[in-house]
């Protein structure tokens, strides 16, 4: 009977340790998840972050969009320019208006362009042959600002303009972008119908 009383007197001193353990057990897993307030301030700060990320990185899309382009347009005149060499005839750089590659209902290779805006065509013989196509890349948002120049090539690897027998020195392409204001052009120019260079300038974008 002794040994009974102690065995209870034992459990009833036990019991309020237990609860209080139970207890601290139950506020911790409270603790562990989220309110109503901080959800709210976890998303507004979420949608902060996006609103500012999201222009910045549409411009960086754009900004790389512009320079592949131009890239692929630098390409297109290398590649005319080393036809003409190793054909010894003459290739041509192609506008994006057909007025601008031809000089007569008689230029063959002038005509074989049409307004295909960055093709390379040349000559074999008394027929034309596309040996590249239009570039890709020129589309909305991007846009030209004004029109390709032509260029043409001759045997010796220099570029003129059509019909005309001086190299050529000038802007032949102006690639844009209204979405961004600033770095939103790729501006392609030769220099003595060889040398071919590329900036990034800032302006307007018609």
């Amino acid at each position: 009977m002794q040994v009974l009383w102690y065995q209870r007197a034992f459990s009833r001193m036990r019991a309020p340790a237990h609860r209080r353990t139970m207890g601290l057990l139950m506020g911790r897993r409270r603790r562990q998840g989220f309110t109503l307030v901080e959800l709210m301030i976890t998303l507004a700060v979420a949608v902060v972050l996006i609103m500012i990320a999201v222009p910045s990185f549409r411009a960086i899309t754009l900004s790389s969009k512009l320079t592949t382009t131009a890239n692929d347009m630098v390409a297109s005149l290398n590649l005319a320019r080393m036809e003409a060499i190793k054909r010894n005839a003459n290739t041509q750089f192609c506008s994006d208006l057909a007025a601008n590659n031809t000089g007569g209902s008689s230029d063959t290779l002038g005509n074989r362009c049409g307004a295909q805006a960055g093709a390379v065509v040349a000559m074999t013989g008394t027929s034309t042959t596309e040996v590249r196509a239009a570039t890709v890349g020129l589309s909305t948002p991007l846009r030209l600002n004004g029109n390709i120049v032509a260029i043409r090539y001759g045997g010796q690897g220099l570029g003129r303009l059509i019909g005309s027998t001086t190299p050529y020195s000038g802007t032949v392409a102006d690639i844009c972008t209204s979405v961004v204001s600033s770095n939103n052009h790729r501006v392609i120019s030769m220099v003595a119908g060889s040398i071919i260079q590329t900036t990034t300038t800032t302006g307007a974008c018609p």
